[in-house]
């Protein structure tokens, strides 16, 4: 396998270089789980997704990591804000999280840490980083000593100054130096806590997910991923930390997916925008939302907008089109690897191209609807299917699929089904005006009825 993967801490794209190739080993951050995910927030999950599908296809085994972080100061603002338990509040939210994954198609990690099941490892890494001189303890609170570490900076590229400015950190009493960040806090009720040679407190951000990837992933492993707005500090600071720890690199290659916009506009709650994914989930179909974050290359920015959702749904309608013939048998039959097309996997491999990727899954179409011979066109149509979903698309039947709702203003399947009663109502009582009347209404909401010997049949307008 030739892939080919850019490395944020070089600035390159190389020849990716497993450790092992028996074993291949991934560690995504996930999500803190204070608030319902975004739409910014599903961008990592399908970006990192179909990164694990790739490596899946290719290697005999693959460990992917994606925590969970349970333990905030986030999450202890929306329990005091809310009145709510901390553990009613997470438990909520990771349970959104998992309907988002489910939604965007997202397989499940090979194993998903949770901080509050990692307090013990990140205790001992914090007194590993004391006793090696690169933390020190003030006043209850546990610091890394930044520069105690000669490489600090080398993932960001930013300079002493550049640090100082961007730590966005309060100067402490407690810190030797402001850029210096917290390992360790001491906590009060009703903030949660735990005993440690330290004091009674709770981890700092970064520490947690040093300590988790350490012990499900070893101290060095493949691919380390997340969104560009962790390169620094989170990410800066996981490097210092395991790497002062452990005297060796944390992770070999470092992949970050660009920011993602709505409408040309920063998403935030104070413009109004922020686009809460489960309330996508009642108006566009999981493949639609996934499409549109996998159209343009991950490491680029992504704007979302309605042309956007248009374009996306407008695409998938084509490719579902173009294999709607295909037999019962087909449609049911388990993903192919052998039989994914080998243009899309040269070009997921050339650092996950999915616009290349998408370019020839319309070209496939193309040769589909063009073929004469019905051999072929079964070949390319049977292709075509199981190369989508190896991406994570065509997961419905086609008729699923053209029956599914389109937009947020879209007629509900009860609210057809009333019409439909009403029409068969009419027809029986031969007031065929009638009939005709509710299927031109039906018309103009974007359903279209057929009559058939087995009854009225529908499907949304492409």
């Amino acid at each position: 396998m030739n892939l080919q993967l850019y490395n944020t801490r070089t600035r390159i794209k190389e020849a990716f270089l497993p450790m092992d190739p028996a074993h291949i080993q991934m560690y995504v951050c996930g999500p803190t789980v204070y608030a319902p995910p975004h739409i910014g927030n599903g961008r990592p999950v399908v970006v990192f997704d179909l990164l694990f599908r790739l490596l899946q296809a290719v290697y005999p085994n693959v460990t992917y990591v994606r925590n969970i972080t349970d333990v905030d100061d986030k999450i202890n603002q929306r329990a005091l804000e809310t009145g709510r338990s901390i553990q009613d509040i997470t438990t909520e939210i990771t349970g959104y999280f998992h309907e988002t994954c489910a939604y965007l198609g997202a397989l499940s990690p090979t194993v998903e840490p949770r901080v509050t099941g990692h307090i013990p490892e990140i205790i001992q890494m914090i007194q590993t980083l004391i006793d090696k001189g690169f933390a020190y303890e003030n006043e209850g609170h546990v610091l890394y000593s930044v520069h105690k570490f000669a490489d600090y900076g080398q993932l960001s590229r930013k300079n002493q100054d550049e640090l100082l400015a961007g730590a966005r950190v309060e100067v402490a009493p407690y810190k030797e130096n402001a850029e210096d960040f917290v390992l360790w806090k001491p906590s009060t009720a009703p903030t949660p806590g735990w005993e440690s040679p330290f004091g009674y407190g709770r981890p700092g951000w970064h520490i947690e997910c040093s300590a988790m990837s350490a012990k499900h992933l070893g101290e060095t492993f493949d691919i380390h991923g997340g969104g560009i707005d962790l390169v620094f500090p989170h990410h800066e600071n996981e490097i210092a930390q395991s790497a002062a720890c452990h005297d060796a690199p944390m992770a070999n290659v470092w992949m970050h997916n660009g920011h993602l916009s709505v409408s040309g506009q920063k998403m935030s709650k104070s413009l109004g925008n922020v686009i809460v994914i489960q309330d996508l989930m009642h108006a566009l179909n999981g493949q639609v939302v996934r499409w549109g974050l996998l159209s343009s290359h991950y490491r680029q920015p992504l704007d979302w907008t309605p042309e956007l959702v248009q374009t996306s749904n407008a695409a998938l309608n084509r490719l579902y089109t173009a294999i709607e013939s295909l037999s019962d048998e087909k449609w049911t039959m388990p993903i192919d690897l052998k039989g994914v097309d080998t243009e899309v996997l040269t070009a997921l491999q050339d650092d996950l191209n999915t616009p290349a990727a998408f370019a020839r899954l319309h070209e496939l179409v193309h040769s589909i609807n063009t073929a004469i011979d019905e051999q072929i066109k079964v070949q390319l149509q049977t292709t075509l299917l199981n190369t989508a979903r190896f991406m994570g698309f065509l997961t419905d039947s086609a008729n699923e699929w053209f029956r599914g709702a389109l937009s947020s203003d879209a007629i509900s399947e009860s609210e057809i089904q009333d019409y439909l009663d009403q029409r068969h109502s009419a027809k029986l009582a031969k007031d065929f005006k009638a009939a005709d009347e509710i299927r031109d209404t039906l018309k103009s909401k974007g359903v279209i009825i057929k009559d058939t010997p087995s009854g009225q049949e529908w499907q949304r307008a492409n």
